[in-house]
């Protein structure tokens, strides 16, 4: 439902309610949560007819995430309701409260019967060595939880006055990874490392702050900017938010700001528990913890006064947000830091155009230590029929000898892109998407990527039952098992970071073991080549470097130099003579070339002058709109529906034309190319607003996506 919904305040309510309380009321004959957007004297309608709210929760959000919430409404074309769904404490739907646990806490008889000096032998107060090893465990502890001492011991001590028994409310902390290197200081700054951060400091005090984009090459030291930028907005009572790309990069961010900052850095992630999200949810909302640092999500964070908004890897396409509301963070964070009056610093060593487009460029041109950039090889792989190009195999058996570390990227999981039939052709495809599955062998299935749906491992065609299935191209599991069989020791050791690991603490531990090793490969999808820093490592392969340029789409040469060019700055960061090898189908590609001399400048330069001629951004908007249905003909006609009824100036309209099946679901795409961003979104609103609902009866599914990634 759209728009915004009338409730009548008790007495007892209008006193504790404001804009962005959040209550618990009756809607459509069910209990759900609902967001106060405004608050008014009177209504329209007959107060006799309106319900009150059932119960005021203790979770509101603040009346500028209401705001943003209906600015997120209007710029991606969806409704304030599904953006503040986003926003509200973590587990408020389901009614979940604080941890509360049995706290033990030493009294002053206890301490007067540790104390009191022996009498003929005997003490005064008699204890047994268990109960004087708690008694004591206190006195050095203050307080400890009953459950981690012995409950029933800790009551017997109670009931004697030693110690008192209460509950109280305990946080559900994340745990702490200690990942590369941190400190609680800063360390020197270099002279170009000072004018960055004096620049943005700059900014931060003169309150609106600037938009600016921190360029500087890989191992240049931008996070030390980024500390000292947050040091100084804590220093001048504000808060601050710093933005990872993905969740495997927050330990290791979330290490180096905790060792500087402490207990006031919080952390929000998905792959928390619900009651940790809670926990740091609420620090975060009343002031107790000051710096959040997150992924996407946590640009959504409810601090108060923001002083300073960090986007690190600001290229990334993981900053878009998949579900509705179809949000960028970074123009979320632009908005935020607009309202705060803020100061916005997106950093990156290989920038998207459009930011070198729009914002003041602070440069960081060398690395910390002065180390030159590695050597970039580029090998052609056209008449290779093995993964590894044979340089690649001499590269790691000399590693192996000398005793170094190497990060490898193969952005492709799993064991084989996909089986086919050697004797009738047969290819095995998900039963839900049109595409190929891949095969896992460890586990012995075959998966879909988008849909999860699995299956075990063919051993004939169910079409021929011939058993000659064949095999195709290279994931990371076959290349780490490539490793192991071709170099891994005992001293060698082989890791593989990908999105199999089965949660956040597994990718960590392997990120830690990789550390600790004296040497060994690395090898994963593309997290492997974001924000690590691993001095030791002399060696980076790029695996099939060119596959993003096949894709159909605009930005596959920006991902393609991006990816290259972020996996060769993880090498060369230590005093051994370093390098980088990039396999290729296609060697003359311009992004590699650009990658292999480091030349992000003359990319960008030539990558604007490419979409200036093809109205691409940052010299146009897109808008897509995708229709989804069970029948094929269902999703065309009501994206030929659509497409009728966009109408706005300078605004190019494309499609309909059908995209491959996912989920089950047919689908048919609109494209909008248009120079007036705002007239725009407001034309595919109103078209999308009146096809959706009759075409919802027919079982479609509308979505619009707002500049697209």
């Amino acid at each position: 439902m759209r728009g915004t919904f009338d409730y009548l305040l008790s007495a007892q309510q209008t006193a504790s309610v404001d804009v962005g309380s959040v209550l618990r009321i009756r809607f459509g004959g069910q209990r759900t949560l609902g967001v106060v957007t405004a608050l008014a004297p009177t209504s329209d309608l007959d107060p006799a007819k309106l319900s009150q709210p059932d119960e005021v929760l203790d979770s509101a959000v603040t009346p500028e995430l209401v705001a943003l919430a209906e600015w997120m409404a209007h710029e991606y074309c969806s409704t304030t309701a599904r953006a503040l769904s986003l926003m509200i404490a973590p587990g408020a739907a389901q009614g979940a409260g604080a941890k509360r646990v049995l706290v033990a806490e030493l009294t002053g008889a206890g301490r007067a019967a540790l104390d009191a000096a022996p009498v003929g032998g005997r003490t005064a107060v008699r204890l047994t060595d268990r109960q004087r090893r708690l008694l004591q465990t206190l006195r050095q502890t203050g307080a400890a939880a009953a459950s981690e001492l012995g409950t029933d011991s800790l009551r017997r001590l109670a009931a004697r006055g030693l110690v008192t028994l209460e509950r109280r409310i305990r946080a559900r902390r994340p745990s702490a990874h200690e990942i590369g290197a941190a400190s609680a200081t800063a360390p020197p700054l270099t002279p170009a490392q000072r004018t960055a951060l004096g620049r943005v400091l700059e900014s931060v005090k003169a309150r609106p702050g600037a938009e600016l984009l921190l360029h500087g090459v890989t191992a240049s030291g931008k996070t030390e900017v980024y500390l000292g930028a947050v040091e100084a907005v804590l220093n001048a009572g504000r808060t601050a938010i710093v933005l990872v790309p993905e969740i495997a990069l927050t330990p290791q961010t979330l290490w180096r700001f905790q060792s500087r900052f402490g207990d006031v850095v919080a952390v929000l992630h998905s792959a928390l528990t619900q009651g940790q999200r809670r926990d740091e949810w609420f620090r975060l909302r009343t002031g107790e913890a000051r710096v959040c640092v997150g992924p996407r999500s946590a640009v959504l964070a409810p601090l108060t006064d923001i002083g300073l908004i960090v986007v690190d890897e600001e290229h990334e396409g993981s900053y878009k947000h998949e579900g509705d509301p179809r949000y960028d963070a970074r123009a979320v964070a632009r908005w935020r830091a607009a309202h705060h009056g803020a100061t916005l610093v997106l950093g990156s060593a290989t920038p998207r155009p459009e930011s070198v487009f729009a914002l003041t460029r602070l440069r960081l041109p060398e690395r910390v230590d002065g180390r030159p950039m590695p050597p970039v090889a580029l090998l052609d792989m056209r008449s290779s029929h093995h993964p590894l190009h044979p340089e690649t195999r001499m590269a790691l058996a000399d590693l192996r000898h000398a005793g170094g570390k190497a990060i490898m990227l193969l952005n492709r999981r799993g064991w084989s892109n996909f089986l086919t039939c050697r004797s009738c052709g047969r290819v095995w495809l998900c039963p839900n998407c049109e595409v190929a599955l891949v095969l896992h062998r460890q586990g012995a299935f075959v998966a879909c990527h988008h849909c999860g749906h699995r299956e075990r491992v063919p051993d004939r065609c169910p079409d021929c039952a011939s058993v000659s299935v064949a095999r195709h191209g290279a994931g990371t599991e076959r290349i780490e098992q490539e490793l192991r069989d071709g170099l891994g020791t005992d001293t060698f050791g082989i890791f593989r970071l990908d999105a199999d690991a089965p949660t956040l603490q597994a990718r960590a531990r392997t990120l830690q073991a990789f550390e600790a090793a004296r040497s060994g490969v690395l090898v994963g999808t593309q997290m492997v080549a974001k924000g690590h820093d691993f001095p030791d490592v002399s060696l980076g392969v790029v695996i099939d470097a060119d596959q993003t340029l096949r894709f159909p789409d605009f930005r596959a040469e920006e991902r393609t130099f991006a990816l290259v060019t972020q996996l060769a700055g993880r090498t060369g960061r230590g005093a051994v003579p370093s390098r980088v090898l990039v396999q290729t189908l296609a060697p003359e590609a311009r992004s590699l070339r650009f990658a292999a001399r480091h030349d992000a400048d003359g990319f960008v330069a030539d990558e604007l002058t490419r979409r200036r001629a093809l109205r691409y951004p940052p010299f146009s908007s897109l808008i897509r709109v995708v229709c989804s249905a069970q029948a094929e003909p269902d999703a065309g006609d009501a994206a030929a529906r659509i497409h009728e009824r966009i109408v706005a100036d300078g605004a190019t309209v494309l499609g309909p034309a059908p995209l491959f099946r996912l989920r089950g679901r047919f689908r048919s795409q609109v494209f909008v190319k248009a120079t007036d961003r705002e007239p725009a979104i407001e034309a595919v609103g109103r078209a999308v607003d009146a096809v959706a609902p009759a075409a919802a009866k027919r079982g479609v599914s509308v979505s619009v996506d707002v500049d697209p990634v």
